[in-house]
């Protein structure tokens, strides 16, 4: 089955009455259980292209489906369960709620649900990623690691069959970016989550069993595993 599917999708924002085109007819599968990286320079359109796909905007033209359902014109009331059941979001800035200690904001999308379990899986997943001693921390007392090993529990709480992550090495350290990036291909391993991720990064890129690259909002040509440990840090030069 198909997770993700694009369908000549464009979108079109308007600034001072001037119309600018982030993607222009960008078409698209991404397969159950696949680990996809979407590629591309700032300003290509892979954030939108991310945005699009996860159902958090709409494309000016084109179709988005999710699990072979048309979502693209889905209401916010059809979209929210999608959100929360169905998907899981990893940001580059976290997200946390600075009110909420780490078991707390980890909790939060299952007792969305109404889940009476949600506390004990929230300890048992912050367990998991080696944070079972911080689980009454707020995020202020937290480091950069720690605090996207809690937004990374917090997405997958709910079990997501679809994992979206935006540049979620961007605001770590090289050690602490290795850590989150094997993580996040561990939990992919084990629970067969489709994982699509944006990033600027080869060394990232070479880990994905596909790479799909965006040049000015146009689709390039997607790499397969093979060739993405020889082809990605040329093709990073070549985007800068």
């Amino acid at each position: 089955m198909n997770s993700l599917e694009a369908r000549n999708v464009s979108k079109v924002y308007t600034v001072d009455n001037q119309a600018i085109c982030v993607l222009d007819d960008v078409s698209l599968t991404i397969k159950s259980g696949e680990f996809v990286v979407i590629m591309g320079s700032s300003g290509s359109g892979k954030t939108t292209l991310l945005s699009l796909l996860s159902g958090l905007d709409n494309p000016s033209v084109g179709r988005i489906l999710v699990e072979e359902q048309d979502i693209t014109e889905w209401s916010e009331d059809q979209l929210a369960p999608l959100r929360n059941e169905t998907i899981g979001f990893v940001f580059q800035s976290f997200h946390l709620v600075p009110s909420l200690s780490a078991l707390e904001n980890v909790m939060f999308p299952a007792e969305l649900r109404g889940d009476r379990q949600a506390r004990a899986r929230a300890g048992e997943m912050l367990a998991q990623v080696g944070l079972a001693q911080r689980k009454s921390n707020f995020p202020h007392q937290l480091s950069g690691g720690e605090k996207q090993r809690v937004a990374i529990c917090r997405a997958l709480i709910n079990r997501p069959r679809i994992l979206f992550a935006d540049e979620p090495t961007g605001n770590l350290d090289s050690k602490n970016g290795t850590a989150i990036l094997d993580l996040l291909v561990e939990l992919h391993a084990e629970q067969q989550t489709t994982l699509v991720l944006v990033t600027h990064s080869a060394e990232i890129a070479a880990r994905a069993e596909r790479v799909i690259t965006l040049y000015d909002g146009r689709l390039g040509n997607p790499l397969p595993a093979t060739e993405n440990a020889v082809n990605g840090l040329a093709m990073a030069m070549a985007l800068r």
